[in-house]
């Protein structure tokens, strides 16, 4: 079986980004809160052994999942906001400031269509237990949320509050 890439070690001519960063900020907070472990054995199952390169790390793909859907972004959007924002680039696993994707861009689309139903339920429901732990979903709220994992964003602009929004306002200040 092949080993995700890995290619985060620190640099000695880069600070670290726990270093430069406000360790208070919500997507730090989230991030500590989120279980990586539960993440990474769920989702690690998609490696398939053989040749190629090795897969990225889990926590980058469920982290850039994680935003994608929270804030709503295209994959253009989800790049950029990556390339430009330290807090991203730490909630996805780095441990340094990158001036480049560690992925190509097809990779989101690839990796949404590994997944698949029963492994974006996983991401969903860790998703739902951080929520529901910080206060941002209530037991009433349970009650309304409608679980959609297809791959393509669905059109949440109709409904009263969808998750997203609400895990976005509590974490993000909105």
């Amino acid at each position: 079986m092949s080993t995700p890439k890995d290619e985060r070690q620190k640099d000695l001519f880069r600070p670290a980004l726990d270093s430069i960063i406000d360790l208070k900020h919500p997507l730090v907070l989230l991030a500590q809160r989120i279980d990586w472990a539960f993440l990474e054995r769920r989702l690690g199952s998609v490696y398939r052994p053989g040749p190629g390169q090795p897969p990225l790390p889990v926590r980058l793909i469920a982290g850039l999942m994680i935003l994608k859907h929270m804030e709503s972004l295209s994959d253009e959007a989800l790049c950029a906001r990556f390339l430009d924002s330290p807090y991203v680039q730490f909630f996805c696993g780095e441990v340094s400031f990158r001036h480049d994707l560690p992925f190509d861009r097809s990779s989101l689309t690839r990796w949404r269509q590994r997944l698949g139903e029963e492994h974006l339920t996983a991401l969903l429901q860790e998703s739902l237990a951080v929520a529901y732990q910080t206060g941002a979903l209530a037991t009433k709220d349970l009650e309304r949320v409608a679980v959609d994992t297809t791959v393509q964003p669905a059109d949440f602009a109709d409904r009263e509050q969808p998750f997203h929004a609400m895990v976005s306002a509590h974490f993000m200040g909105s």
